[in-house]
């Protein structure tokens, strides 16, 4: 997990990405990979995810991939057999994360009360994802839950935009923001690949900012 947290520390944003087209990954990962910004987080929000991941792999194999809206152990098995390097889940489900252990692979839980903080800490998950950002209270709520627990690692996802995202960057504990506005669904079904790469140009260069 420190080794993870290590990289999305470097790169301070990871793309949330949905494909209805699994081929759609490539191009989309060559963008991503040529404007300096080598993650993505493929969610399971449509069928395309575990093939999205496996080509992905094959084709940009230093890449870190994380599989996005993992919800059982189905779909952690789907997503490491594809050749995701972690997981993110929504919420915090004790049985996907044990699960991930199981199978070895990291795990960022999504976390928005103390509730879900004290339970990713029983299994020892320090780094977790606060989501949805936004709706739960926003930098506020995250400044009060980091109170008590400083110890805490947080990757928020959910509302981050060109907006804010350098204000919840200059939170100590916070690693990287995940976001979706740079690998916008509908340019991608467009296949607007040049409207893409200047959304990561232009977002690698802001977070790079702060």
């Amino acid at each position: 997990m420190s080794d993870l947290l290590n990289k999305l520390s470097k790169l301070k944003v990871v793309p949330v990405i949905v494909v209805e087209h699994a081929q759609d990954i490539l191009p989309l990962g060559k963008i991503l990979v040529d404007n300096h910004l080598p993650v993505a987080e493929i969610t399971y929000r449509s069928f395309a995810a575990e093939n999205a991941i496996k080509a992905l792999r094959e084709s940009q194999p230093k890449m870190l991939i994380g599989a996005g809206t993992v919800l059982n152990e189905a779909q952690v098995i789907s997503a490491k057999n594809a050749g995701a390097d972690f997981i993110v889940s929504p919420g915090i489900n004790p049985k996907t994360i044990e699960a991930c252990i199981h199978h070895n692979i990291p795990i960022i839980p999504g976390i928005s009360r103390p509730s879900d903080v004290e339970l990713a800490l029983n299994y020892g998950i320090h780094l977790v994802k606060y989501f949805p950002a936004e709706a739960s209270g926003g930098i506020p709520m995250l400044k009060a839950l980091l109170g008590p627990y400083s110890m805490l690692n947080i990757m928020p996802t959910g509302g981050i935009s060109e907006g804010n995202i350098n204000d919840y960057l200059a939170i100590d504990a916070v690693v990287a923001c995940g976001g979706s506005w740079m690998v916008d669904k509908q340019l991608i079904q467009q296949s607007d690949w040049d409207s893409v790469s200047e959304l990561v140009k232009r977002t690698v260069a802001l977070v790079n900012q702060a």
